[in-house]
């Protein structure tokens, strides 16, 4: 038996507010347990990463399904994919309106189509076609992201636009079999182009999954992850003998030397090994392993408790 272990993350960030932390606290903890209690009842990594990410999709707190940031237009366009690393076989959806959790449509892709890629109306079709329910775009929509986007029109025009709603959710996670797998979804970033796709859905800079290796979900500056294909850079650093820590650190700044791009990365490998690891100024993440429940949202803060 494989030691069974799921780390997640509720993105990177630059400062979040007294009155929120407990709330993302709160969110981050049940979206660990929730993919810990698929493991322990012997679902597989894919079931756990895909059930960890709906639970933050479903909190108005995350940046992704319901509480997704807004983009020109004041819309909701969601990004998401998962990985299994048995196979290598991948789903992802861009720019989708509609679906109240991006990463299980995400999921249909790589289970029920021969690709590994739908966007925008093609993703909505499919996702008609395999009867998940449409929701209506303004019930994704909350009264926090309406300010945000105003607040951002508005200093846009005074050029502060320094990336800071960097908020991406995800997870990786080892099954008792020894699989590996990743999930990440996001709303991308506040008042971005209609149809702007950011790293989450790009398999090898969103995440990645490879048994041989690990598997890894990241968050921060989109643009940035998609340059330096921050998924699969890790990974190549653990492939080349690094720690998941080390590697992690190394992929990190690098990103942050070449293209001045913050961020973060959780990983797990079939070891049971795990790191969370971020240059943002905070990125909430919990891992849960033995019966044990470690989170934190600020550099140098871990809790420990034991689960129930």
């Amino acid at each position: 038996m494989n030691p069974t272990v799921i780390v997640v993350h509720g993105g990177g960030a630059s400062n979040i507010s007294k009155d929120r932390k407990e709330r993302v606290r709160q969110g981050i903890v049940r979206a660990a347990t929730a993919g810990y209690n698929i493991l322990k009842e012997g679902g597989s990594a894919v079931d756990a990463v895909e059930g960890a990410v709906t639970v933050l999709e479903d909190d108005p707190e995350f940046n992704a399904g319901c509480g997704s940031v807004l983009n020109e237009n004041g819309e909701v366009e969601m990004d998401a994919s998962i990985m299994n690393g048995k196979d290598l076989s991948a789903g992802a959806v861009s720019a989708v309106r509609c679906v109240a959790n991006p990463i299980k449509l995400a999921r249909l892709v790589m289970e029920k189509t021969p690709h590994c890629f739908l966007t925008d109306q093609g993703a909505a079709k499919f996702a008609a076609a395999m009867g998940l329910p449409a929701v209506p775009g303004e019930q994704l929509v909350t009264e926090r992201n309406v300010k945000r986007l105003e607040k951002e029109k508005h200093e846009k025009g005074a050029q502060k636009s320094d990336h800071q709603n960097l908020g991406t959710v995800g997870a990786v996670a080892v099954d008792c079999r020894g699989n590996v797998a990743y999930a990440t979804s996001t709303g991308g970033i506040v008042n971005k182009l209609a149809g702007r796709v950011g790293d989450t859905p790009c398999i090898g800079s969103g995440g990645y999954a490879d048994n041989d290796i690990g598997a890894i979900s990241t968050t921060g500056h989109g643009e940035s992850i998609l340059k330096v294909n921050l998924a699969r850079l890790t990974l190549f650093h653990v492939e080349q003998g690094k720690t998941l820590e080390e590697a992690a650190d190394m992929s990190l700044g690098y990103m942050k030397s070449k293209v001045k791009g913050v961020g973060g990365v959780i990983l797990v490998n079939q070891a049971g090994d795990w790191a969370a690891k971020w240059t943002s100024t905070s990125m909430p993440w919990a891992a849960a392993k033995d019966g044990r429940l470690h989170s934190g949202i600020d550099l140098g803060e871990t809790n420990v408790t034991d689960l129930p």
